[in-house]
Formats: structure tokens, C-alpha cells, sequence
């Protein structure tokens, strides 16, 4: 049974900010409490640094036990850790360094391997090794931070592409069609194993497409990669602000 999106609004970027990270403060609670720690994949892109931002001050950052968490990343570019437009480097600035995280709590994704291939291979294996998780079980992640492209991509599962067909592999390379080209991303199959999947959309540019997505009145919209983000077993938010929801017509559930 697919998951029905639990789609919360706020009115502005501060209400938006505070809501995000209430919502993953009780969920990484709900982990910690039940398995001892929280396995969270993050986004990058500007609306994931406003998050950051928000959970590195002193009122947020008191309320979490950082200690217990493990973190992970949905994609990343395919460039060094400290490229400008490195999904790493933007979560090491903006939340491990001010918040203290310890290296070994870190997972990145080699974005600067020669050999993507064997990167996915590699970071599959880490996931696996965190989770207990031997192939060719799915692994469950607590929580997973998505966001949404113009085009209706998320993480870096373009349309059209082969990445978003995958369904052995955890794990592939993907191809975007602008930008820096080759990626590494988290594939369907375990993306829609998490726990809890939280998109997190922002601003009047994502208006439309948040539509689409959410009122899928088409089978092209349905076909879209991040539609097809529905946890079979887990819940599905979506955090957005009043200019992204701005254009939705069914009546959200908050």
C-alpha cells in the first residue's frame, strides 16, 4: 500500500524553517529510542542550506542527541568534497562543522572517484554494512531528505534516465541533463524502503511542478521521478512553504 503524502504548509521561509526541524527532531527520537541511533540521507540545494542553518542554532542544536546520528547523502555530484557544488561540502559547512559532528558519522559519496561505477559499489556496501542489511534485503533508512527539481527530478534520478529504472542496485550512477553531468544517487528501491521520506520545497519556481506532483492529474505527472517517491511501508511529508504550494488543488492535510 503506497504511502499518502502527509503535506504540511507554512506560511513563510522562518515557519517553514521551525516546522522542518520539529519534524525531524521527533523523528530522530522515535529512532533513537528504538534502535539506539538515527540513519538520516540528506539533500543538498539551497532549500536543505536553510535547514541546516535553522538546526545549527543554539535553540535546535540543544534538542538533538547529534551523538546518536549517522550521516548519509540521497546524490552528490561528481566532483571533489570541496567543490563549490559539492552536496557534501555544503552539509559539512552548514551542519557538521557547526554543530561538531564527528568524521566517523559521516558517509559521504566519493563524487570524485574515476570510477563512478565502482563508487556506487562502494557506497551500496556502506549502506549495507550500517543496516545489517546483506543483499538482497532492501536497507531501511530513518529518514530521508528529498528535494525537487524544475524538471520533477529528486536526488539525482532525472527523467528519462536509466538510474530511475534501476531496481537491484541501491545505489547507481545517474546522468543529469545540465550542470555537472554524472552523479552518484540513492535508487527507487530504497528510497521508497525508508522509514519516513520528507521533501523539503520551497518558493514560487517549484509551484508547478509541486502540482504535478501532488495532484498527478496526468500520467505523465505520475511518471515523474519524484512521484514515484511512495514508501511502501513508511510516511511521506512534504514540507513546503505558501509560494511553493501556492498552485496545489487538492486540499492538503494540514
Amino acid at each position: 500500500m503506497a504511502a499518502t503524502p502527509d503535506i504540511r504548509i507554512a506560511p513563510g521561509t522562518q515557519e517553514w524553517g521551525q516546522a522542518a526541524a520539529s519534524l525531524i527532531l521527533s523523528v530522530s527520537q522515535q529512532a533513537i529510542q528504538a534502535h539506539g541511533r538515527c540513519l538520516i540521507a540528506l539533500s543538498g540545494g539551497s532549500t536543505p542550506k536553510t535547514l541546516y542553518q535553522v538546526l545549527a542554532t543554539p535553540e535546535w542544536n540543544a534538542r538533538f542527541d547529534w551523538s546518536r546520528m549517522a550521516f548519509l547523502f540521497g546524490d552528490e555530484r561528481c566532483t571533489p568534497p570541496d567543490h563549490p557544488e559539492s552536496n557534501f561540502r555544503m552539509a559539512q559547512t552548514e551542519l557538521f562543522q557547526p554543530l561538531n559532528i564527528r568524521p566517523e558519522q559521516v558517509h559521504r559519496m566519493k563524487g570524485e572517484s574515476d570510477d563512478t561505477t565502482a563508487a556506487a559499489r562502494e557506497y551500496e556496501a556502506t549502506i549495507r554494512r550500517l543496516t545489517n542489511s546483506p543483499a538482497p534485503r532492501v536497507p531501511v533508512l530513518d529518514l530521508v531528505l528529498l528535494g525537487i527539481g524544475e524538471d520533477g527530478h529528486t536526488a539525482s534520478l532525472f527523467p528519462g534516465t536509466a538510474a530511475l529504472q534501476e531496481d537491484k542496485k541501491i545505489v547507481t550512477v545517474g546522468h543529469a541533463p545540465i550542470g555537472i553531468r554524472s552523479r552518484l544517487t540513492l535508487t527507487l528501491g530504497v528510497l521508497n524502503h525508508a522509514a519516513v521520506v520528507l521533501f523539503l520545497v520551497t518558493g514560487s519556481g517549484k509551484a508547478q511542478m509541486v502540482r504535478r506532483v501532488l495532484d498527478q492529474e496526468s500520467e505523465a505527472d505520475r511518471s515523474l521521478p519524484a512521484a514515484r517517491i511512495s514508501p511502501a511501508s513508511g510516511r511521506l511529508v512534504w514540507m513546503l512553504d505558501h509560494s511553493a504550494a501556492q498552485q496545489l488543488k487538492k486540499t492538503p492535510s494540514h
